[in-house]
C-alpha cells in the first residue's frame, strides 16, 4: 500500500473532463479505514488539495453520501450522523437509537468527546433539547456510554432483575418504564441474557413481547434495540438493513450508514444474519434495490 499512489489515482479519476467513478469505488473499497485517512492527509501534502472537497463536487447525491462516509473517521461519521438525526427538519429518532444502543463504551466516549469538540456543546445537551419524557431519559443513559462491561453474572441479582421487570410490567395495570430503563441501560450483557432466560420462565414470553404489549412509539424502538444489541448486534444490523429496503423506497439514510459504519466492524457476521433470517442475501437484496454507482459501492462494501 502506497498512500503517494493512491492519491494520484484518485486525482487522475477526477481530474480532466467527466469523473472515473469505477476507478475512485475500486481504490477505495480497497483500502481499509485507516489507509483512507493516510491518502486524505498524503492527497493534501503531495496535490495541495482536500481530497473530501474534491470528492463532494464531482460525485453527487446517495453515492457521493457513501465515498464522503467511507472518508470520515468512524468516530467522527458517527457524530456526524447523531448531529444531522437532530439538527435537520424534524428528529431522526431511528438514527440515534441505533447508534446509542449499539455501540461500545469506549466508542462513546470517543463520540462524546468529538461530539463537543465539533458543535460545541454536548451530545447530552442536543438530546436533551430534541428529544422529550422516557425516550430522552433512555437516549440519555445509554450516551453515558456507562454500562456495565464485565461478563459477571450474578444469579440472585439475575433472579430479582427479571422478577422486578415482571413487576413493573405484565403484572401491573400501567407500566413502570423506570425500572426496564434502570436494568436495560446498566447490566452487562452477559447478565442481561440470564435475565431475559430468567424473565421468560416467570412471564411465559420473551422480553421483546412485553416491551411491545406494554410500551410503544420511540421508547418501544429504543428498548427493543437495547435488547436486541444485547442479545446478537449484528442480526440488529441486519434487520436494519432489511427493513430500509424492503417495500416501497429505500430508507437511504439508514442504508448508507450501516453499511459504511459497520464494513470493517462485523459485516461478515451481518451477512451471515441476514440470510439466515431472511433466506435471501445481503448482496442480491442491495442489488434489487439500488442502482449505478451507489450499487456498486454498497455491493462492494458488503463483500461477496
Amino acid at each position: 500500500f502506497s498512500a503517494e499512489q493512491e492519491a494520484h489515482a484518485l486525482r487522475k479519476a477526477m481530474k480532466g473532463l467527466g469523473t472515473d467513478e469505477d476507478a475512485i469505488i475500486e481504490i477505495l473499497t480497497r483500502l481499509n479505514g485507516s489507509q483512507r485517512q493516510q491518502v486524505l492527509i498524503t492527497y493534501k501534502s503531495s496535490i495541495g488539495r482536500d481530497l473530501i472537497e474534491d470528492l463532494k463536487s464531482e460525485l453527487s447525491g446517495n453515492f457521493e453520501r457513501v465515498i464522503v462516509g467511507m472518508m470520515t473517521p468512524t468516530t467522527l461519521y458517527d457524530v456526524h450522523e447523531l448531529r444531522r438525526a437532530m439538527k435537520g427538519a424534524g428528529t431522526d429518532e431511528g438514527c440515534l437509537v441505533e447508534i446509542l444502543a449499539s455501540r461500545t463504551n469506549e466508542e462513546m466516549r470517543l463520540i462524546n468527546q468529538n461530539y463537543k469538540c465539533q458543535y460545541d456543546c454536548t451530545l447530552e445537551e442536543d438530546i436533551v433539547s430534541d428529544t422529550s419524557s422516557l425516550f430522552r431519559r433512555v437516549l440519555v443513559s445509554l450516551a453515558t456510554g456507562n454500562r456495565d462491561e464485565g461478563t459477571y453474572v450474578d444469579e440472585a441479582l439475575a433472579q430479582q432483575d427479571a422478577q422486578c421487570l415482571y413487576e413493573a410490567g405484565e403484572k401491573k395495570w400501567g407500566t413502570d418504564e423506570v425500572t426496564f430503563l434502570t436494568i436495560l441501560c446498566a447490566r452487562n450483557r452477559y447478565h442481561l441474557l440470564r435475565v431475559f432466560d430468567v424473565y421468560r420462565g416467570i412471564a411465559g414470553k420473551d422480553i421483546t413481547d412485553s416491551i411491545k404489549s406494554e410500551m410503544s412509539g420511540d421508547l418501544e424502538d429504543a428498548l427493543l434495540a437495547v435488547v436486541k444489541c444485547v442479545r446478537n448486534k449484528p442480526a440488529y444490523f441486519a434487520e436494519r438493513l432489511y427493513k430500509s429496503m424492503k417495500g416501497l423506497g429505500t430508507d437511504d439514510n439508514t442504508l448508507i450508514r450501516v453499511m459504511v459504519s459497520r464494513s470493517e466492524i462485523d459485516m461478515l457476521h451481518i451477512r451471515r444474519e441476514f440470510l439466515t433470517m431472511y433466506g435471501k442475501s445481503l448482496y442480491s437484496f442491495i442489488k434489487g434495490d439500488c442502482s449505478g454507482d451507489y450499487r456498486k459501492v454498497l455491493l462492494r462494501l458488503c463483500g461477496g
